[in-house]
């Protein structure tokens, strides 16, 4: 099998990479390694693809639509697995721009040159922030998700309609993913176990939003991976799917397991709700359970471990951060 997979040295690209390799597959890898975050980081996961002889790393952006036509005008593409975005809520705020260009024209440059060239099965990431400020949980995917509360979310929700339509219209097999705040080992330093750790060891304060009051469906990067090539394997008509561990956890309780595995207290600065954000996030994953046989597997605490014991080694061999 040969999968496309874009923004394959992004956190979950670079993870669902490796785990097809590492079952034979031919992988074909797209990013252009932007500076939303450290670059360094992004070329690091890459250096590891590269060692596997069936992947190939083509550089360039995916909202360039001569380069992804040169892509599929080259190769032999059996399936789509589309993760490259512009991810963070936070910075959609500032610059919605990129939100636009990463996340709508590059979506649609994807699908309809995969269309054009005959691939069959799209598999795309989406996320639960569509679910916007909903009360009920946990979030099921039959749920409204008409109100989003940030641009970044709204750009998510465009992607599950425009799959939809390409279903419709054209018969491609689409299955989106709502990935619920992944977490683990080679994360995304803007997300909040890596700012946090990074700040309890520099002994900096951490910003804790809702005053604590907040509550997330920590999800491990091992059990997302298995859910995307699960959705890979089956590649339904149509479907979404939420990919989450299916247990909320408080944000004091995850600072604490912070804390308890550095052996360090970090000093809380406690703000306000963020705009654009929501105080819970809960999956509702039994969908998921019955059509992909996902069954999450990691639990809060030993994947803070995990992180942390990545998080040591690699900036203790890598000195330029």
């Amino acid at each position: 099998m040969i999968v496309l997979v874009t923004g394959s040295a992004g956190f979950i690209g670079f993870n669902v990479s490796k785990a097809l390799l590492e079952r034979g597959s031919t992988v074909i890898g797209i990013d252009n390694f932007n500076d939303y975050y450290d670059p360094s980081l992004k070329e690091a996961r890459n250096a590891i693809l590269e060692e596997y002889n069936c992947f190939t790393l083509l550089r360039g952006d995916v909202s360039d639509l001569d380069f992804i036509r040169s892509v599929f005008a080259d190769r032999k593409i059996d399936k789509v697995c589309h993760l490259a975005a512009q991810a963070g809520v936070r910075y959609s705020l500032t610059h919605p721009h990129a939100y636009i260009q990463s996340n709508i024209v590059a979506f649609t440059n994807v699908i309809d040159v995969a269309k054009c060239a005959g691939v069959k099965d799209f598999i795309y990431a989406s996320s639960s922030s569509v679910y916007g400020n909903n009360k009920k949980v946990p979030f099921s995917e039959d749920d409204p998700v008409d109100t989003p509360v940030s641009l970044y979310a709204g750009t998510k929700k465009a992607n599950e309609l425009i799959a939809h339509t390409y279903h419709h219209l054209y018969g491609m097999n689409c299955t989106g993913l709502r990935f619920f705040t992944v977490y683990g080992p080679w994360g995304r330093p803007d997300m909040a176990l890596f700012l946090f750790a990074d700040a309890i060891l520099k002994g900096e304060s951490i910003n804790v939003f809702n005053f604590g009051k907040m509550k997330r469906d920590f999800t491990y990067i091992d059990d997302i991976v298995s859910g995307v090539v699960a959705s890979l394997d089956k590649s339904y008509p149509y479907e979404i799917f939420n990919l989450g561990n299916s247990t909320t956890v408080e944000l004091e309780y995850f600072i604490q397991c912070i804390e308890e595995e550095l052996g360090k207290k970090g000093k809380r600065n406690y703000l306000p709700m963020q705009a654009g954000d929501v105080p819970e996030s809960y999956a509702d994953i039994q969908k998921a359970k019955e059509k992909l046989g996902f069954e999450p597997k990691t639990n809060i605490e030993t994947g803070i471990k995990n992180f942390l014991n990545w998080y040591k080694r690699y900036y203790t061999t890598n000195l330029s951060r």
